[in-house]
């Protein structure tokens, strides 16, 4: 985000600290009912600050909803995105549930950053969609361990069946020498998507697609050490190499 020009920059700073802010709850041990109504407060907050009455924590967002026109149905499906964490513990999805999932915790995110990056409707609509679910089906394959440790696991049940793997228990499917299969579907369409961000971002102004490309070549760079290292225990994290990261913020920020 330090590429972008002040008033952009300083936007997305309170757009992430919101998604954070929320992201923490969904991811707290608190009591169910406790998260669902810490989400409802957050729910309440943004009507007020479109209604022209911000709390102090959405203060820091009147400026950008103001300057960018950004619109509180993509807040409130962030939001909705965390809920469905909170509701039950997610296991196995349906495709569909899946990619509802991903539209509100990824691609919502993206529809608000687009207008900050200054992108035509249309086509930023479209980047939202495809590098919000490109970036979000990545954090899925990336984290699968830490989800399971949640009792979380996003791994389509199609997928699942597909592979022969009968049961949803996250530790089980983790540990099923069928993983690789399942994962492999999803690298798929990640990388499905991340070509259709491509065709977008390159008929768009470059000055709109500097910090999505960045992020974009990065994400990309993950999951293809994620498929270079494999599918089988152990399954050491992906860290990307500092210079690497920096060569890819210079090329698309500076060159």
């Amino acid at each position: 985000m330090r590429v972008l020009p002040r008033a952009q920059r300083e936007a997305m700073f309170e757009i992430y600290s919101f998604c954070r802010q929320v992201d923490d709850i969904a991811d707290s041990s608190a009591p169910c009912s406790e998260r669902r109504e810490q989400l409802q407060r957050w729910r309440a907050d943004i009507d007020a600050l479109y209604a022209g009455r911000p709390v102090p924590r959405t203060r820091g967002l009147v400026a950008p909803v103001r300057d960018f026109g950004l619109r509180r149905e993509d807040f409130h499906a962030v939001i909705d995105g965390m809920e469905m964490d909170v509701l039950e513990d997610i296991r196995a999805p349906d495709e569909a549930t899946l990619d509802a999932y991903c539209n509100r915790v990824a691609s919502a995110v993206g529809r608000l950053s687009v207008r900050v990056f200054g992108m035509e409707e249309q086509d930023g609509i479209a980047l939202a969609h495809h590098l919000g679910r490109a970036l979000q089906l990545t954090n899925i394959l990336r984290d699968i361990d830490e989800d399971a440790a949640f009792g979380r696991l996003y791994l389509p049940k199609e997928a699942l069946r597909e592979a022969g793997i009968n049961t949803t228990d996250p530790m089980a499917v983790l540990a099923s020498p069928m993983l690789g299969a399942v994962c492999a579907r999803l690298v798929e369409r990640a990388r499905e998507h991340f070509a259709q961000a491509d065709k977008v971002m390159a008929r768009s102004p470059r000055r709109c697609v500097r910090a999505p490309r960045i992020m974009g070549e990065a994400y990309r760079l993950i999951l293809d050490s994620l498929v270079a290292r494999g599918w089988s225990h152990p399954r050491r994290p992906i860290r990307l190499p500092r210079s690497r990261l920096l060569w890819i913020i210079m090329r698309h920020a500076v060159i």
